[in-house]
């Protein structure tokens, strides 16, 4: 007598081990697929677009202090003057602090490669002055003078002189002079004349142009090249 032994259910459409495989590999392509979102973000921050907070007033009215503004990350050839831009003032504007050691110089690296400078001194000025132009203060105006012709400067803080210091520099190749639109509470190039580069800050320092207010909602908006709005 011949006995037939039952079959184990088969869910419809295939085995139990299928659709646990399927489940699986849903599942590591969601992984996937979050891990590629998570390194396209990284890699915009890194080396596209950043966000930075305004600490002063410095650069009102264009940008107050709390604001929330958007950084487009620029080579060395697209510094325009007139661009709003943040920049590292690290052994220019601020002290260069400590080379860090050991494990700390690893760790340091490895930021730098990522894009990241953990305890350095961001500073968000506009450029005046480009390599080799001759930047003075001032003529009988009151304005201030790019190789001996008056510039127009709209963004100043209404009230503002161009400049309360005097001062006639050349800039050298490869830097920039920056300076507050709020120009009586503006610490930048005219502060540091006696500091190395002559208060001029290396194109290589800066970090981008500023392109947009993100926050707070009543202040979103574009950022130009050479104005304030």
């Amino acid at each position: 007598m011949t006995t037939t032994q039952p079959r184990p259910s088969v869910p419809p459409g295939g085995s139990s081990g299928d659709a646990a495989g399927r489940r699986s590999s849903r599942g590591g392509r969601a992984v996937l697929v979050l891990a590629i979102a998570l390194l396209l973000v990284l890699l915009v921050r890194t080396f596209v677009v950043q966000t930075f907070s305004i600490p002063s007033d410095s650069m009102t009215p264009t940008l107050r202090p709390g604001e929330r503004v958007l950084v487009w990350r620029v080579g060395a050839g697209d510094v325009q003057r007139g661009d709003v831009i943040v920049f590292d003032g690290t052994g220019t504007f601020t002290d260069a602090p400590p080379a860090p050691q050991g494990l700390a110089k690893v760790g340091a690296g490895v930021a730098g490669l990522l894009g990241f400078r953990p305890g350095e001194s961001d500073f968000v000025k506009r450029v005046v002055g480009l390599p080799g132009d001759r930047i003075t203060c001032c003529d009988a105006q009151g304005r201030l003078l790019v190789d001996g012709k008056p510039l127009e400067e709209p963004y100043v803080q209404p009230g503002d002189a161009a400049s309360d210091v005097a001062f006639d520099i050349e800039v050298p190749q490869g830097r920039l002079w920056v300076m507050g639109d709020h120009r009586s509470d503006s610490v930048d190039s005219r502060s540091h004349l006696g500091s190395p580069g002559g208060g001029t800050i290396a194109v290589d320092d800066v970090i981008g142009r500023v392109v947009a207010i993100t926050w707070p909602l009543d202040a979103v908006g574009t950022v130009g090249r050479g104005s304030a709005s």
